[in-house]
């Protein structure tokens, strides 16, 4: 078993709604010999310094969050893809201490899986930024200003995509032009969305 780093220790006090969840969950990650610290400011587990859990907590439920999910075996289809545009991660849900400990084997299967997937350096095939949709009014946009377009174009692909997501992201027109509005200087500067 792994030591538990006091530095995480904090993040678990202020938990307040999954506190027991979490605790159970860091339990079993430490059990599985990784190393804990803390990136995006929740408790990530990792073995020689690459990432494979991540525990973090939302409204509805907490998390056990693999890096590569999309790389393990899930017969029971037990991973959950978080968003559409998720290609990599995957998580595995809780909303209640009641539901973990039924499930301990499960996990650490699942954690030594994602440790295996780690250690043959084994890599999520993305999807290609061309992929990605590309709302109407963006396409607009591009073909009324070819300075824009050529921006977008000088782009890192990761860039690129972030734009792509936030602009889809609106469920109204309305909403699509007005985020193209304000993020069109941003391109034209070079800049990512993040930037």
């Amino acid at each position: 078993m792994s030591e538990p780093n006091p530095k995480v220790d904090g993040y678990y006090r202020k938990s307040t709604q999954w506190r027991a969840e979490l605790e159970e969950l860091r339990a079993i990650i430490l059990g599985c010999k990784l190393t804990e610290t803390m990136k995006w400011g929740c408790p990530c587990y990792t073995q020689d310094d690459r990432n494979i859990v991540l525990l973090h907590e939302f409204k509805e439920y907490c998390a056990i969050l693999f890096f590569k999910g999309a790389l393990l075996k899930d017969p029971k289809q037990v991973l959950i893809q978080q968003t559409k545009n998720t290609q990599s991660a995957r998580q595995m849900r809780f909303t209640s201490a009641k539901e973990i400990a039924p499930l301990k084997s499960t996990i650490k299967a699942f954690v030594r899986a994602a440790i295996e997937v780690e250690k043959a350096g084994l890599k999520v095939d993305f999807k290609e930024t061309a992929e990605f949709e590309m709302p109407a009014e963006f396409q607009s946009a591009l073909k009324k200003n070819a300075k824009l377009k050529k921006a977008f174009a000088s782009l890192t692909p990761g860039r690129q995509r972030a734009y792509l997501l936030h602009f889809a992201g609106a469920k109204q027109a309305k909403t699509r032009e007005s985020r193209i509005e304000k993020c069109t200087p941003q391109i034209l500067a070079g800049k990512g969305l993040n930037d």
